[in-house]
């Protein structure tokens, strides 16, 4: 937490406003308006899984569509598709960002249209807060007429080519939930050029209830509008984003400085125009076996680190679902940790944790 969460929350408590509405969320929203800048309109709400979920629907996936979704990410990614009774088709990755190839994807695209199923959405995502190509994404996306959902649940305070991410596909998805750079506890957003987009957005997360004297609806609505508490932790931790950001990316600077000279270790490198937050900081080691025995090593310190994300393609829930791989997602799961990373890490922290990792490689 920042220095002004508890007072903007207790704004909310001496206003009586606690309700998923109220001055904070209005607030909230605005200084992510500001800050992602592109001329957005922002929807505070639950969860960022919320986020994708109104997106979807906003661009009318129904049951039977198929949506096309990255492969290497958090199954909130794809979860939503199937809430809509539609069906994931998962890509798989490139090396220069570990996010969504777009070779595969345009084969993808191509192989589902040429067999009468086009796709109706993309889900592409910013993986570990490192930007996907959105130029060459963006242009598949338009080539072939499909919008493009940017999950940037990783990636606030990350820019490709001088523009945030959430600002760069058709609808962007935000997420504040605990483990995130920034947090409200638990929440989201939906971000969109379309004040449409918000106004309908807004109407979907409180129930849909039709303008009428008594409780109308004439759609399925939910209950996903974020409240005017959480919101108050999210302007004050807006205040301290940049600190954030800063902290993370001296964080992997850290590791990087002192790893990267080990035979074995290599770090994802920042291509030219691509800023990334370094939300986790993240290694690829050698094989499987050097990456459990550090794992391992750094748990039995009371040190928690994760393999990398476990792709789409290869959950048990996601098993039967077409997908269109290429090895590369596999191969970083097989061989990727995520160290230790939060912004509150002080020096002693990630000099233990270096010390362990040098005597168990």
């Amino acid at each position: 937490m920042g220095s002004n969460e508890q007072a903007y929350v207790q704004e909310a408590f001496d206003s009586n406003w606690v309700a998923p509405l109220g001055p904070n969320v209005n607030l909230f929203e605005k200084a992510l308006e500001d800050y992602v800048q592109e001329d957005v309109h922002v929807a505070a709400l639950s969860s960022g899984t919320a986020a994708i979920h109104l997106a979807l629907e906003l661009l009318g996936v129904t049951s039977g569509d198929l949506v096309l979704c990255q492969s290497f990410t958090f199954s909130a990614s794809a979860n939503p598709i199937l809430y809509l009774g539609a069906q994931p088709v998962f890509i798989d990755s490139e090396e220069k960002t570990w996010n969504m190839s777009p070779e595969l994807l345009e084969k993808a695209i191509l192989d589902c249209s040429a067999k009468g199923k086009k796709p109706k959405a993309i889900v592409a995502v910013h993986l570990y807060g490192m930007p996907y190509m959105a130029d060459e994404i963006t242009a598949i996306g338009k080539k072939y007429n499909i919008p493009i959902i940017e999950d940037s649940a990783e990636a606030l305070g990350s820019k490709y080519k001088g523009k945030n991410c959430s600002s760069l596909g058709d609808l962007g998805i935000l997420s504040f939930n605990g483990n995130k750079i920034i947090t409200t506890s638990g929440g989201g957003a939906l971000v969109s050029k379309n004040l449409e987009h918000k106004q309908r957005a807004v109407f979907l997360a409180t129930q849909a209830r039709d303008n009428a004297p008594h409780y109308q609806h004439s759609v399925v609505g939910y209950n996903y509008r974020m409240s005017n508490v959480l919101a108050g932790i999210g302007r004050g931790q807006m205040e301290v984003l940049e600190e954030r950001v800063k902290a993370r990316r001296a964080n992997h600077e850290f590791y990087k400085q002192h790893l990267e000279h080990i035979s074995g270790i290599t770090f994802l490198a920042e291509p030219e125009g691509f800023f990334s937050n370094r939300w986790l900081s993240c290694i690829l080691l050698p094989d499987y076996e050097t990456r459990e025995k550090i794992r391992l090593a750094l748990l039995e310190d009371d040190i928690e680190s994760r393999p990398l994300w476990k792709p789409m393609h290869m959950q048990p829930v996601f098993e039967a679902n077409l997908s269109y791989t290429n090895g590369v997602s596999e191969n970083l799961f097989e061989r990727g940790l995520c160290l230790p990373s939060g912004s509150n890490l002080v020096e002693e922290d990630l000099k233990r944790i270096l010390a362990l990792i040098l005597k168990t490689i």
